[in-house]
């Protein structure tokens, strides 16, 4: 495969995502190549694509987006045991060192020295899935049957994200929850909360369509947040929400996160906020004496999400709003980019 060109979404600055040709070189030893089969926008994605950074992870070269992906092994070169050619994989973005002190103490998603596909946390940045053929180590491909769709393995990554997230509340059997944003993640996060055995399930948001399909996916009940401070006073009123989730990634949202749980209750801040310094209501965090918990990706987590979409335990293709084919993905993200329009748009092979 020595010589080859791939297709690669790339992005070169604010809004400036084109489809352009990479070269290919010779498959390095201990890594496979996958042939793209799908993959979908992130929230994150959807940052770079308009700003050119995420958080304090900011693209200062040309970067190839992706990290919710799956596709078909085609090239081994060396040991992938448990792996051969012809294999469909859902691919877990994160590799991690295994040595440092971090991973040695089983939080592999905090290694210290941890590169994500399609991320401009290091420098050089690691390129991400969003191309017709990619490398992967064989501990990132995660075997799936022929028979589950890639537009499914690939949302194995997102499922991880909120499955970690729920882990790190804590034991919320019998909970009331609510969780800000309405998004993907929110919407798997609300998923992940019921497989934990949540009471019952709040959705907050701002805006109408996604506050829908939220109750169509089994919230019991939804907030539209959008009016103002009367309808954060109401969702808060009686003081019977334990555990909040914040994942619009806005401070706006981690204040009314921390407003809407009763004294003793615990937050969870999921969402990517913007750089440097937010305002935060530390005084609530102190007089309701407030379990404030951030939770970054995910570890073993993934494995489980693959699990679970293969025994169809969890249904992640509810989610899926539009399919694109991986030559029109910049259209494809503007149309991501409007929630009125999309929850969640996934990208496939041409």
């Amino acid at each position: 495969m020595n010589g080859q060109v791939v297709l690669a979404a790339t992005l070169f600055g604010p809004q400036d995502l084109r489809v352009v040709e990479h070269p290919l070189g010779p498959l390095a030893p201990g890594m496979v190549r996958v042939r793209f089969g799908a993959g979908g926008i992130c929230g994150s994605d959807l940052h770079y694509f308009r700003h050119a950074r995420t958080g304090d992870f900011v693209v200062t070269s040309p970067l190839v987006l992706g990290h919710e992906i799956a596709g078909e092994i085609v090239e081994i070169n060396g040991a992938a045991p448990g792996l051969d050619v012809g294999d469909h994989v859902a691919v877990n973005p994160s590799r991690w060192c295994g040595h440092c002190a971090r991973c040695l103490e089983g939080r592999v998603n905090l290694c210290e020295n941890i590169y994500f596909m399609g991320s401009a946390s290091k420098t050089p940045h690691m390129q991400g899935g969003f191309a017709s053929l990619f490398d992967a180590t064989p501990a990132q491909c995660f075997k799936v049957p022929s028979d589950v769709a890639y537009q499914a393995a690939a949302l194995a990554e997102p499922l991880a994200v909120s499955l970690h997230a729920v882990a790190r509340a804590g034991d919320i059997r019998g909970r009331n929850v609510v969780l800000f944003g309405a998004g993907p993640i929110g919407l798997l996060t609300m998923l992940a909360a019921r497989l934990a055995g949540c009471a019952e399930l709040t959705v907050a948001d701002i805006a109408a369509a996604p506050l829908a399909f939220a109750r169509r996916l089994g919230a019991d009940s939804t907030t539209d947040l959008s009016g103002g401070s009367a309808e954060l006073h109401a969702l808060s009123a009686g003081g019977s929400l334990d555990v909040a989730f914040e994942i619009s990634g806005s401070a706006a949202g981690l204040a009314a996160a921390i407003a809407s749980v009763r004294r003793g209750g615990t937050v969870v801040q999921v969402g990517n906020l913007p750089g440097g310094q937010v305002p935060l209501p530390a005084n609530a965090v102190m007089a309701k004496e407030i379990d404030l918990k951030g939770t970054f990706r995910f570890g073993t987590e993934f494995g489980r999400a693959v699990d679970l979409i293969v025994s169809r335990e969890v249904d992640v293709l509810k989610l899926v709003t539009a399919e694109r084919t991986l030559s029109s993905a910049p259209d494809a993200f503007r149309l991501a980019a409007d929630r009125t329009q999309s929850v969640k748009v996934v990208l496939i092979a041409d």
